[in-house]
């Protein structure tokens, strides 16, 4: 099964910060911050109400990076971010209807999956490159591991308590295809606008990437 551009490009780039945009005006700066620091993925959740607007604005302002919708829970929204431009979806779960939705926009979707049963019900779906969610709380490291016991083919991104102390571990997992943060965009950050703290977080995750994969 070939593997879509859009997941090979979070592999590697290999961290993915997920981000709570409050104010649809600071979604270019925050994403030009990221990309100063070596990071051209985003995933804007929507979490907020200026989340879609911020969504469009970044795909359509800013082609060198890669917008991500996060945080699609019903069908319609399915359809709404491939308007506003995402290019790649990720959930926290898995739902029939969602998969349903998301084949009809043609994006590639990570749904989020955290037991055995979540990952029976991806695989049988084919969905073969899922969020692990919410990774820590659902048992981290040695979580991961016993679940790829059973679905080797599986890969995971996984998101939820993830941040610079523990993002080599999950990085050294052969399963793991990237991992997802909102330790990139610190809510001081945003509230300050202080885009170079942005880009310092941004330049050490990249690092320490680089230095695990080569």
């Amino acid at each position: 099964m070939s593997v879509p551009a859009e997941i090979a490009r979070l592999a590697a780039c290999g961290v993915v910060p997920v981000v709570v945009i409050d104010e649809t005006e600071i979604a270019l700066p925050l994403a030009e911050a990221l990309l100063a620091g070596g990071i051209d993925v985003i995933e804007i959740t929507l979490r907020r109400p200026a989340a879609m607007a911020a969504l469009e604005k970044v795909a359509r302002e800013l082609p060198e990076i890669l917008p991500v919708a996060g945080t699609v829970v019903t069908a319609a929204q399915a359809a709404e971010v491939l308007n506003a431009g995402a290019r790649a979806v990720v959930s926290p779960g898995f739902t029939e209807s969602v998969d349903e939705a998301m084949r009809k926009t043609g994006l590639p979707w990570l749904p989020g999956v955290a037991t055995a049963s979540d990952c029976m019900r991806a695989v049988s779906a084919g969905r073969l490159h899922c969020k692990f969610f919410p990774a820590e709380q659902a048992g981290g490291v040695p979580g991961l591991k016993a679940l790829s016991g059973p679905f080797p083919q599986l890969k995971f991104c996984p998101t939820g308590g993830v941040g610079l102390g523990n993002l080599a571990s999950y990085l050294a997992l052969p399963q793991v295809l990237c991992v997802g943060g909102s330790w990139l965009v610190p809510a001081d950050a945003v509230k300050n606008r202080d885009w170079a703290q942005v880009t310092k977080l941004a330049r050490e995750a990249r690092q320490q990437v680089a230095s695990l994969r080569g």
